[in-house]
């Protein structure tokens, strides 16, 4: 597996007279290659719900039921894990939600970064997350011109430095996202595995036509 290099601005939190503590690794098994994502200290609502979530073996046998090309992969909805072929998903999970953990510039949407979906701001405005389902960012690259209509649609929320402006012009992301959807880790093992998921065919509800499933996913010590 390759091993992501990506851009990290101060993602542990430091407490005095004490040692940063170490971010935890989720390791998802998938029917199509393994995944390895580093969760963010600076999200820890998401974090410990994350970790939870895989500890009771939520996550297991779960499909990625939202999949779009050069955009994101989607799973986390317990109501996939038996669903019949070309079943309509994603209304499923836990009864609660999780209050938004925006921590940017430190975390954005760059590509492998690990997000918490939503329900819309006309019935959310307070832009909480969901309780279990996630998407991991594809996304594609951006140039400079287009970056800067992005940021004059979404400067309200979000300013982009320089360095986050390099990510999107060479790695690639979802910058329209930044600010507006939790971003609570990152990809550090897989990214071919993301890259051959957001490639297969899908159906009208952007459902892969041959199930993709998350086989197990386990928190390592």
């Amino acid at each position: 597996m390759k091993r992501l290099f990506y851009l990290t601005l101060a993602i542990a939190a430091i407490f005095t007279g004490c040692s940063t503590p170490q971010n935890r690794i989720v390791a998802l098994h998938t029917t199509m290659g393994d995944i390895r994502i580093e969760l963010s200290n600076l999200t820890p609502q998401h974090r410990d719900n994350f970790i939870r979530l895989t500890e009771e073996g939520y996550f297991d046998s779960l499909l990625f039921h939202r999949v779009i090309e050069n955009f994101m992969i989607q799973g986390g909805d317990p109501d996939s894990r038996h669903a019949e072929a070309g079943e309509f998903l994603g209304n499923g999970g836990p009864d609660y939600i999780i209050p938004a953990e925006f921590r940017f510039p430190e975390l954005f949407h760059q590509r492998g970064a690990l997000a918490a979906a939503r329900e819309g701001d006309e019935v959310n405005p307070e832009m909480a997350s969901a309780g279990s389902q996630f998407y991991i960012v594809w996304g594609r690259t951006f140039t400079d011109e287009q970056l800067d209509r992005m940021q004059e649609r979404i400067s309200n929320r979000v300013i982009y430095t320089p360095d986050i402006r390099e990510a999107y012009k060479t790695l690639g992301g979802t910058p329209h996202l930044d600010g507006a959807y939790t971003v609570f880790g990152q990809v550090i093992e897989g990214l071919e595995v993301i890259d051959a998921i957001q490639k297969v065919a899908t159906d009208e509800n952007n459902r892969p036509i041959e199930d993709v499933r998350i086989l197990r996913a386990v928190v390592e010590k």
